[in-house]
């Protein structure tokens, strides 16, 4: 999805003095997951770049901030466990085999993955992660791929669909779990929870 700035969510406000400048979407879960640990709130974010900011329909230009063209948002957050591991995400979690072989799976709270459209209903507001999940002959995962870009990989009949505030997997063998675009690491038991509204941004 793509986000209209003052139309299906959001509002211009000016950005607080106390903002902090984050550039990516695995910074902002650190930062995020580092205050959520210390039981204090989020500081306000001026957000650069990653594809939560994409999904919000920002640019990396600071000037706008001068300005008066950046618009807030209150975003979720995402909340993974792998195997006892903590960890938060601001985008989406991914968790596959090589070559994407047998079950697929991601986890999304931003509709982009880089220049992938990879999970297009996603809303980073509405409290929910949507889910995607996937097991497709290799022909077919090919196809899939190739629609990416514009998010036609979905709907698909072998491509399950749903939104959650908490879910639960058993990963397959030699699945790598991905977070924010950074390898977490292999896995077998992985949990993910929505924090709603975590975080105020200005894109």
């Amino acid at each position: 999805m793509n986000v209209t700035r003052g139309a299906d969510w959001g509002e211009p406000a000016p950005l607080p003095d106390d903002a902090v400048e984050v550039t990516g979407d695995a910074e902002l879960a650190e930062l995020v997951g580092a205050a959520f640990r210390a039981g204090r709130p989020p500081p306000p974010v001026a957000l650069l770049g990653g594809d939560l900011a994409r999904t919000l329909g920002g640019r990396a230009d600071r000037r706008r901030f001068d300005t008066g063209r950046a618009a807030r948002f209150e975003v979720d957050i995402g909340v993974a466990l792998l195997d006892g591991r903590r960890r938060w995400f601001a985008a989406h979690l991914v968790a596959h085999r090589r070559w994407w072989r047998g079950r697929a799976l991601v986890v999304a709270n931003a509709a982009f993955r880089g220049t992938e459209n990879l999970a297009p209903r996603a809303h980073p507001g509405d409290g929910r992660l949507d889910v995607l999940e996937a097991d497709l002959p290799r022909g077919q995962r090919r196809a899939a791929r190739r629609r990416l870009r514009t998010g036609t990989h979905v709907p698909h009949p072998a491509i399950r669909q749903r939104r959650v505030t908490a879910a639960t997997w058993h990963l397959d063998p030699g699945a790598i779990v991905t977070v924010d675009g950074v390898r977490w690491g292999p896995g077998t038991e992985l949990a993910v929870r929505i924090e709603p509204a975590a975080v105020a941004v200005w894109v």
